[in-house]
């Protein structure tokens, strides 16, 4: 909130027990999505499907959890997240308890899918609304923590539910791991709440080395007339069709490439990688969110996403040794899953707070869009060309394409804006200790 000579006070105690809440909650629905690689073999046997039909699913989880995520924001900016959140935990564990029994891919659909995708979806952006708006002065760094415990979060499942799978089967592991999910996430998501709507509304400018004021926020009908979110959805649905084409074909391609049951160091290369790819898919969001703290959102773009590019290109080269498959794969996602704390926040810097749960909400849904082209289109590819090599091409194209436009055309954009809509704070409000 705003003391009486215009500093920012915020309580440091509560809104860090609040993140803490948040990384828990993401932590909790993290699984559907990132081990859902696990899941495609033992599917596709038990329901006698192709691989193109059960990927619908993984289609369906992530278009839910984003198409709705604008109303969902909205619920959440009006009503507050505890409610909602809870709900969305349990809708979560729910989803996989009525999977472990489903003998068809339309309940497949329903349950892993749509159930799933919506539980999910209310707790992704309910949290990183409320982080941006918890954490005007360190947006980057703590949008990045809750990302981050949405990356980290299956790093404590994957060996477990790949252990599971082989020992109890699918429908046990299913309804054992949701149970224990969405307890988890529900009990967390019932302490959180909202900061006081007395909380000044700043954001980082690197380059004015210090705080900003925003003038005002806008609504997201405005924010929806602007190009600069049109440019931003478009660069974030090249991004997430990259890192949601290897998340969701990896069980594929890694059989394909002749690495999957390979061992490295004494385990499985494909669990293993997705325990790697956990780790620093966690890691670089925190990291690259703190980096565009110091130095900007686009130079933080460009270097991440040419990253990804690179280590994509090497990682094909190599793709059949199972020592560098394994390793390759956690520089690509450490590369990727930056998105997640770099485009809440360079959203919230531009359009500001007062509505960033709902705003992120709507960009949110370039994941959606993404799904379907890294999910069934990138399987149904990999049909016709009978070669991983033409997919992961267009990708890497799309890593480099996404990097040239964050620092050619995304940064003069809001460069332009900041002329126009932001003014520099004032000096009590640049020195104020914050937390």
């Amino acid at each position: 909130m705003m003391t009486q000579n215009g500093q920012v006070a915020v309580a440091s105690s509560s809104r860090w027990f609040q993140l803490i809440l948040g990384v828990i909650a993401m932590m909790a629905i993290s699984s559907p999505q990132y081990v859902w690689a696990l899941f495609t073999g033992p599917l596709t046997e038990k329901l006698h499907a192709p691989l193109a039909e059960v990927q619908v699913t993984f289609s369906l989880l992530i278009m839910l959890q984003t198409f709705l995520s604008p109303a969902q924001g909205y619920l959440v900016d009006r009503f507050g997240p505890r409610v909602l959140l809870a709900f969305g935990a349990a809708l979560t564990g729910l989803s996989w308890v009525f999977a472990a029994n489903v003998e068809s891919l339309t309940g497949l659909y329903i349950t892993y899918g749509v159930l799933g995708g919506i539980g999910t979806g209310i707790i992704y952006v309910g949290v990183v609304g409320m982080m941006v708006q918890w954490f005007p002065d360190k947006r980057g760094l703590a949008v990045g923590l809750v990302a981050a415990g949405y990356g980290f979060g299956a790093i404590l499942t994957t060996f477990p539910i790949s252990s599971s799978l082989h020992a109890a089967g699918l429908s046990r592991t299913l309804l054992v791991f949701g149970i224990v999910l969405g307890v988890v996430g529900v009990l967390a998501a019932l302490g959180m709440r909202r900061p006081d709507s007395r909380m000044s509304h700043v954001a980082v400018d690197a380059e004015a080395h210090g705080l900003v004021q925003e003038t005002r926020d806008y609504a997201p009908r405005e924010m929806l007339r602007s190009p600069i979110f049109w440019l931003m959805f478009v660069m974030m649905t090249m991004m997430s069709t990259s890192g949601l084409m290897v998340i969701s074909q990896m069980g594929a391609f890694a059989k394909d490439f002749g690495v999957k049951d390979a061992l490295v160091f004494g385990l499985a290369a494909l669990p293993l990688a997705l325990s790697i790819d956990r780790f620093t898919n966690g890691l670089t969001r925190p990291f690259f969110g703190w980096v565009s703290d110091k130095i900007g959102r686009e130079y933080t773009m460009t270097i991440a996403f040419g990253l990804e590019g690179i280590a994509m290109t090497v990682w094909l080269l190599y793709a059949h040794h199972p020592l560098t498959f394994v390793l390759l794969s956690g520089v690509v996602f450490f590369g990727w899953g930056e998105i997640f704390s770099l485009f809440p926040s360079t959203l919230t810097d531009t359009f500001g707070t007062r509505n960033a749960t709902t705003n992120y909400g709507f960009l949110y849904m370039a994941q959606g869009v993404g799904s379907v082209l890294g999910g069934p289109l990138a399987a149904e590819l990999h049909e016709i060309t009978a070669s991983w090599s033409v997919v992961f091409g267009v990708v890497i194209a799309m890593n480099f394409l996404t990097a040239v436009l964050a620092i050619a055309v995304l940064k003069p954009m809001r460069a332009a804006h900041r002329q126009r809509n932001v003014n520099p704070a004032t000096p009590a409000a640049r020195s104020a200790a914050v937390g």
